[in-house]
């Protein structure tokens, strides 16, 4: 691990120890998964904005879907 410093407003710094506390963890390790989380949420909107584009250069068929309709489609009791 390597140590950073890193600037923090007051009550940013004071709802960090907060949640650490009630987390039972060191804030460290709090930021840790926070910043983890945040980097996960990053990379799939990433992804999802790729497939947006990709999808946008060639839209699907109207037609497209028919032939899995019956599979999409709930059992008859």
């Amino acid at each position: 691990m390597e140590t950073i410093q890193i600037v923090l407003d007051k009550k940013l710094l004071e709802a960090t120890d907060q949640a650490a506390r009630r987390t039972k963890r060191n804030r460290s390790a709090l930021v840790r998964e926070a910043l983890r989380e945040h980097l996960r949420r990053l990379e799939a909107r990433a992804r999802e904005e790729h497939d947006r584009h990709g999808y946008s250069r060639q839209p699907h068929r109207t037609d497209e879907w028919l032939a899995w309709e019956a599979e999409a489609a709930w059992p008859a009791e």
